[in-house]
């Protein structure tokens, strides 16, 4: 059991990892000659100060959402698929198939299409690395990251040789018809007489990625496959024991992660882009992992981890627009904010539980 409230592991340690982070970001903005005030302002503006910067903060948010929860869903088998970034590829490349495929009438048809599409075909990407840790004892690590490459590799030559219109030059898809185009936050909130920024690119697939930390939290926790999951997570010779298949529990784990990443690609590719071009994953697969660490595997955790790297996202942007501050300042702030939250957790954890141990024996 452990010294530490569970009120103390999924917010007082994370608050202090996000301070310390803060806190070193100030001292290398300082280091350059730069206002840390004044960049934080800047970037509280930038994410938060007005329609059209939401917008943009929720639709990197909802990338972030699906990716966190891949990563949670394996976590909680004790699978690190770091697959992420392959998996929303090929869901990408669902997407535009099926957008392609169909002269579609209206969004609302195209939509739930799409959404299975980028679904099945992130899940096909992630059954294979998932067969092989299941049958072969293959690293699912090593599989994952290999698999990241080979999907780059499978995109280009499909948007080269493939599916690029004759007579273009642009490496991509044909735009999607008119009927596969998503609302926008503007087109929703419209009706209800809320004004949001027409340019912003959020839409509905940020109400999708909500549906689906819904989903998730229902999958792990009230379903008899989550408990699989989890008692295979804790101890594999005690799921075992209690007559759980690790085979096609690993197996299910991974074709669910590996799904959801794909289903980043309904934002990315049918919302905004509305058509498939290289690179539109542009590292969400990666935060992802971060996303899933700080939100402690917890839909509740990931969506507000996802909030706060969107809000980093774009108030970065926006600070590398406005300042002299360089854009690869910007990457360290985000890295920075990974370490603490992530790699270096045990060291605001340890202290902490010797701390509460203390207090523990204190009153007793």
């Amino acid at each position: 059991m452990s010294a530490m409230p569970k009120w103390a592991d999924l917010v007082l340690i994370p608050l202090i990892s996000l301070s310390l982070a803060a806190l070193l970001s100030a001292l290398v903005i300082l280091g350059i000659g730069e206002d840390p005030v004044a960049a934080v302002r800047m970037m509280v503006t930038g994410a938060l100060g007005s329609t059209y910067a939401w917008g943009y903060t929720l639709y990197y948010a909802t990338n972030f959402i699906f990716t966190g929860l891949a990563v949670s869903v394996a976590f909680h088998a004790r699978l690190f698929n770091i697959g992420g970034e392959g998996q929303a590829t090929l869901g990408g490349l669902g997407v535009a198939l099926v957008c392609l495929a169909l002269p579609w009438p209206h969004w609302a048809l195209a939509l739930p299409a799409a959404a299975l599409g980028a679904a099945l075909f992130g899940a096909a990407w992630a059954a294979i690395p998932a067969w092989l840790q299941a049958r072969r004892g293959s690293h699912i690590v090593i599989t994952t990251i290999m698999f990241n490459f080979i999907a780059a590799s499978l995109l280009n030559y499909l948007l080269v040789n493939v599916l690029r219109p004759v007579g273009s030059m642009d490496p991509s898809t044909a735009r999607f018809g008119e009927g596969t185009h998503l609302p926008t936050l503007h087109d929703l909130l419209a009706p209800l007489g809320i004004a949001f920024s027409k340019a912003a690119p959020a839409n509905i697939s940020f109400l999708l990625a909500l549906v689906a930390c819904a989903a998730v939290w229902m999958l792990i926790w009230r379903s008899r496959l989550g408990y699989e999951i989890r008692a295979l997570g804790h101890s594999e010779p005690a799921a075992i024991y209690a007559g759980i298949r690790p085979v096609r529990t690993v197996m299910w784990a991974m074709l669910i992660s590996g799904a959801l990443a794909g289903l980043m690609a309904v934002n990315t590719v049918m919302g905004e882009a509305e058509r498939l071009v290289l690179n539109s994953v542009e590292g969400a697969g990666f935060i992802g992992i971060a996303v899933a660490l700080m939100g402690r595997n917890h839909p509740a955790g990931v969506f507000l981890a996802a909030i706060l790297f969107g809000f980093l996202y774009q108030g970065g942007a926006e600070l590398a627009l406005w300042t002299d501050i360089p854009r690869e300042l910007i990457v360290v702030i985000q890295a920075l904010v990974i370490l603490f939250t992530g790699a270096l957790d045990n060291m605001v954890r340890m202290p902490l539980e010797r701390l509460f141990l203390s207090l523990r024996k204190g009153r007793a």
